[in-house]
């Protein structure tokens, strides 16, 4: 590729060890040039050309660097963002955006005035299993759909040793961290809803972050459901979606962030290929006759968006994930909690 684009990560946690540094590293369209890390030394163990800054702010000094990944607690996406666009970097910041829509906006309003690129890594859009289920929509398969409902699940009674995720600061609890997953996915399937309503509970004994939520956005003649659950030990198929033709059922199945905690890079042989026994059940109608099949999903690959951003930084395209996107997720996630504290149903002007 001609051009090379110098990046810098904020965090070395889980998510910029799985998420995006094997990505960059791979991708002959960046270089994995520079890393925060306050404390340990891993980035180096893997990557030993990596440069290690042991602030946000050191690194944003780094004349080099031209794409910042902010990969940071919840709370402090709006000011790592802020400081990455005024220091005139381009940035990807992960999921949830923002903690309320006001930032969201800001930021938007910031990238657009220096002509930067800012771009939302919801990565689970490039999900085998959700990849499956859109074409189906797609397709027709199902005909007009009536209802979906999304899972999340989880079984886990005790606290997740990521302080940052268990503490009841802004932004943190399941609707903000895995909500934000199947808000955006069922706003990619089915567009901005017309109401909301939402019940949103803490049920393990020592939380004090939401880790329960059900969710029913409203759309003129379809149901939506989006479901989460710490205390789910048999999960149930976490796509179920019914149309006037027929239903897919499929399950949460992409290997992804397995295979990426096994420590392989996503150029490896058959990277996000599901299992046969993992393929979504389609039952419907298809030129006049009843059909019960299994199908194949396509291949998993966050490759896809790290390869969208190479394209807007590099070529000019469209940016992968719009933070306009981003930014209805975090309204719809406002209007839940609102819901969830009336106890009635929101319209969303």
């Amino acid at each position: 590729m001609s051009k090379v684009i110098k990046t810098g990560i904020c965090s070395f946690g889980m998510s910029g060890q799985v998420f995006h540094a094997p990505f960059i590293h791979v991708n002959p369209g960046f270089e994995f040039t520079a890393v925060v890390e306050r404390s340990k030394n891993l980035a180096k163990q893997r990557y030993p050309n990596v440069k290690v800054y042991t602030t946000v702010d050191e690194m944003l000094a780094d004349k080099e660097l031209e794409l910042i990944v902010v990969n940071t607690p919840n709370y402090t996406h709006f000011d790592y963002v802020k400081a990455a666009l005024e220091a005139g970097k381009n940035v990807v910041v992960e999921k949830p955006f923002t903690v309320n829509t006001e930032e969201a906006k800001a930021l938007i309003e910031l990238a657009a005035s220096k002509k930067l690129l800012l771009s939302v890594y919801h990565n689970r859009r490039y999900d085998s299993d959700f990849k499956i289920v859109r074409k189906v929509i797609n397709d027709g398969l199902l005909g007009d759909v009536l209802e979906a409902e999304i899972h999340y699940d989880r079984f886990k009674e005790e606290l997740s040793y990521k302080k940052h995720k268990e503490e009841a600061l802004p932004g943190t609890g399941s609707l903000y961290d895995l909500g934000s997953h199947l808000i955006d996915q069922a706003l990619q399937l089915f567009g901005f809803p017309q109401a909301v309503w939402a019940d949103i509970r803490i049920i393990r004994k020592e939380s004090v972050v939401d880790d329960y939520f059900e969710l029913v956005l409203y759309y003129n003649n379809l149901r939506v459901r989006l479901k989460c659950s710490y205390l789910i030990r048999e999960a149930l198929p976490s796509y179920q979606l019914h149309g006037r033709k027929g239903s897919f059922i499929k399950t949460k199945s992409d290997i992804q962030e397995a295979q990426l905690q096994r420590g392989l890079f996503p150029n490896s042989p058959d990277w996000g290929a599901e299992a046969p026994h993992e393929w979504g059940l389609l039952h419907t109608e298809i030129d006049g006759k009843v059909v019960k099949q299994f199908l194949p999903s396509t291949n998993g690959n966050y490759m896809e968006y790290y390869q969208g951003i190479y394209e807007a930084l590099a070529n000019n395209a469209p940016n992968p994930v719009n933070p306009r996107d981003a930014e209805n997720v975090i309204r719809i996630i406002e209007t839940a909690f609102q819901s969830s504290k009336e106890g009635k149903v929101i319209h969303l002007g």
